[in-house]
């Protein structure tokens, strides 16, 4: 066998190994939807279960046996009684904004939350882009709100086009 075949042949095992070994980033959320999915499984929130929030208090993920379609999103529960609660409420269990992060939204811009980056404030879901983002919006909630409240439509109406 020539020498550069050899070599050809070693370089192409040494890349498959390295590509097998290397871990798959997380699909993107895509941003231009009203609600935060993953733009290749049409799953909002990652899988988290919406539910689990309000009744664990954690971040749990859903399975592919308790699924809901709604608003044009797959949402994914733990258990079939929070599958019923929030097809009976999704107003209620639904991330607040779509799942887009409300400290964001206050400057101006849309960034998909990260359902490990959450809060619950007067019985509504929201979910965060950074830990950094929670931690002010739980400080004071209302501020936040107040200048969503301003950019939030127009926003919206961004994300429908």
């Amino acid at each position: 066998m020539r020498p550069g075949i050899a070599l050809i042949g070693r370089l192409a095992c040494l890349l498959a190994v390295i590509w097998i070994g290397c871990p798959v980033p997380p699909a993107q959320a895509a941003t231009t939807e009203r609600i935060v999915v993953n733009r290749f499984s049409g799953v909002a929130i990652e899988g988290f279960d919406p539910v689990g929030y309000f009744v664990d208090g954690t971040a749990e993920q859903g399975t592919a046996e308790f699924e809901a379609n709604l608003w044009g999103a797959v949402w994914r529960f733990r258990n079939e009684g929070n599958r019923a609660s929030f097809v009976a409420h999704p107003e209620v269990y639904g991330p607040q904004f779509g799942g887009y992060d409300p400290a964001d939204i206050a400057r101006g811009v849309t960034v998909a939350g990260n359902p490990r980056f959450f809060a619950i404030v007067a019985q509504r879901l929201y979910l965060f882009s950074r830990e950094a983002n929670r931690d002010a919006f739980a400080a004071d909630p209302e501020r936040f709100l107040y200048e969503v409240g301003k950019r939030w439509p127009a926003l919206q109406q961004q994300l429908s086009q």
